[in-house]
C-alpha cells in the first residue's frame, strides 16, 4: 500500500492549495504558510498553489507575503496551472502531490472530478464541502477505489465539520464511563462591524435543499442498516425553543454536522465496535425579534427553492433574501477579524462498570470547542491541519486508505492537539455524576 511519506518523498509537492486564489483558498494558503514556517515543519514543509490563472496565485502569494511579513513566500511556493474542467491537468497536478487541499466549490458542481484524479494518481486529498449529497455520493464511488490506491479522502474538514465531528470524540474521550448521547449549539459573534458570507456557502444551500430527494435515493443506494441506540434515547427539540442553558432561542443546526457525525459513529461502531454516540445540532438565534425575521426569511428560502425561477430569484439575489447575511463580496477583514464562535457540547452517559442498555444516564458533562471567524478563519485552519495530519499522523490514521470523515480519519492522531496549538480550542467546562 503507498504510504503518505512514501507518497510524498517522490513528488515536488507533499501539500498543494487548489483553488488558491478563491474567497476562501486565499486564506488556506495564508494559514499554510503560517504553519509552514512554524514550530513543527520548521520550513521543511514543499507545498504549492493551484489554478487557473498564474497572475491570480501569484496574487494569492503576494497578499499572504505581505500579511505574514514573508517576501520570501513569493518565491519559494511552487505554482501549478490547472483547470477543474481539464480532467487531465488535474491528474498532473495530483501526479505532483502527496495530499491536495482542495478549495474549490461547490463541490456538487466541481468536486468529484478533483476526487477523481487524486484517487487515480495515489493521491490523498481533503475538502470543506458542507454538502452531504457530494460527501456521501463520493463515499459510494469512491471509497473501495481509494482502499485499493491507500489514499484518504477527507471531506467535510472546514468548520463543517471538524469542530463537531472532533467534538464529539473530545467529549467522549474525556468522561469517565460511557458517552451515550450528545447535543450541540453554536454561537456565533460578530463584532461592530456585522458580519456577511460569501455567495458561494449561500449558493451551496440553494441546490443542496433542491436536491433532497436525490440524497434520500443515495443512502438507499448506500444501504447502511440504522446505527443501534445505547442508552437513553436522545430526545429531539423543536423547530425553535427556548434554551434554559443560554437564556435565549435555538434552532435545529441546518449544516452538515449531524450527518458527519452518524457517519463517523458509524465507522467507528461497525469497524473500531466503538459505543455509537447519538447526537443532535442546535444554533442559538438570540430573542423574539431575531426569531421573527430567520422564520420569514427561511419560510421565503423553503418555498423559492422549489421552483427553478425561485432558485435563480435567490442565487441572483442573496443579500435580499438572506436579509443581508449573504453578499456577493463576503465579509470584509474587520468583520472577518471581529467575528468568533462557540461550540458547547452537552454529554451524557453511564459511570464506568454500568451497563449503557439498563437504566437512565448518570454522569453528565460539558464541553467546548472555540474558535476565531468560523467561515474562513476556522475553516483554513481545520483543512490545513486536516493536511498536516495525513501527512505527519500516519501510522495513526485507520489501517486502509478509503472516503473518510474527520472524525473517522483522525480519531487516533493527534489532529485535537494540533488544533489547540493553531487557535481551535478543546475544553472541559465541567463533569457531573448525576
Amino acid at each position: 500500500m503507498a504510504t503518505r511519506s512514501g507518497a510524498a518523498a517522490g513528488r515536488p509537492y507533499e501539500l498543494v492549495v487548489f483553488g488558491a486564489s478563491g474567497f476562501t483558498g486565499h486564506f488556506v494558503a495564508e494559514e499554510l504558510a503560517r504553519v509552514a514556517a512554524g514550530a513543527e515543519l520548521r520550513g521543511s514543509l514543499r507545498w504549492a498553489v493551484a489554478g487557473r490563472s498564474r497572475d491570480k496565485l501569484q496574487g494569492a502569494l503576494d497578499r499572504a507575503a505581505e500579511r505574514l511579513g514573508k517576501p520570501e513566500l513569493k518565491s519559494e511556493v511552487g505554482i501549478i496551472l490547472c483547470d477543474v474542467s481539464d480532467p487531465s491537468s488535474l491528474a498532473d497536478m495530483a501526479k505532483q502531490a502527496a495530499v491536495v487541499l482542495n478549495c474549490v466549490g461547490p463541490y456538487r458542481f466541481f468536486g468529484e472530478p478533483v476526487v477523481k484524479a487524486c484517487v487515480e494518481n495515489g493521491t490523498s486529498c481533503v475538502d470543506i464541502s458542507g454538502e452531504p449529497q457530494f460527501l456521501e455520493g463520493m463515499y459510494l464511488k469512491y471509497n473501495d477505489k481509494a482502499a485499493e490506491k491507500g489514499v484518504y479522502v477527507v471531506g467535510s474538514s472546514g468548520f463543517d465539520s471538524i469542530p463537531a465531528d472532533m467534538g464529539v470524540l473530545y467529549t467522549r474521550d474525556n468522561l469517565k464511563g460511557t458517552l451515550t448521547a450528545v447535543e450541540s449549539f453554536l454561537t456565533v459573534k460578530s463584532g461592530p462591524e456585522g458580519y456577511s458570507i460569501h455567495d458561494g456557502t449561500w449558493k451551496s444551500a440553494i441546490h443542496g435543499l433542491a436536491d433532497q430527494d436525490n440524497l434520500r435515493k443515495l443512502r438507499k443506494q448506500i444501504g447502511h442498516k440504522p446505527l443501534p441506540i445505547i442508552g437513553a434515547k436522545l430526545k429531539r427539540r423543536g423547530l425553535v425553543f427556548y434554551s434554559q442553558e443560554f437564556k435565549e432561542y435555538s434552532i435545529p443546526f441546518m449544516g452538515s454536522d449531524v450527518s458527519v457525525v452518524k457517519r463517523t459513529q458509524r465507522y467507528l461502531h461497525t469497524d473500531l465496535q466503538e459505543t455509537p454516540v447519538q447526537y443532535a445540532a442546535y444554533a442559538t438565534v438570540g430573542g423574539i425579534p431575531s426569531v421573527i425575521k430567520l422564520m420569514f426569511a427561511g419560510l421565503l428560502f423553503f418555498l423559492l427553492v422549489k421552483f427553478s425561477f425561485g432558485r435563480n430569484l435567490l442565487t441572483k439575489y442573496p443579500e435580499l433574501f438572506s436579509c443581508g447575511r449573504f453578499t456577493k463580496k463576503g465579509p470584509t477583514q474587520k468583520q472577518i477579524d471581529g467575528s468568533s464562535f462557540t461550540m458547547t457540547f452537552f454529554g451524557e452517559g453511564y459511570c464506568e462498570g454500568q451497563d449503557p442498555q439498563e437504566g437512565k444516564p448518570n454522569v453528565k458533562i460539558c464541553t467546548q470547542v472555540k474558535g476565531p471567524d468560523a467561515g474562513y478563519v476556522a475553516t483554513a485552519i481545520a483543512m490545513v491541519q486536516a493536511g498536516v495530519a495525513l501527512l505527519k499522523d500516519e501510522s495513526s490514521l485507520p489501517k486502509q486508505g478509503g472516503v473518510y470523515t474527520p472524525g473517522a480519519a483522525f480519531s487516533k492522531t493527534k489532529l485535537i492537539d494540533r488544533l489547540n496549538k493553531h487557535g481551535i480550542e478543546f475544553s472541559v467546562i465541567s463533569k457531573s455524576e448525576a
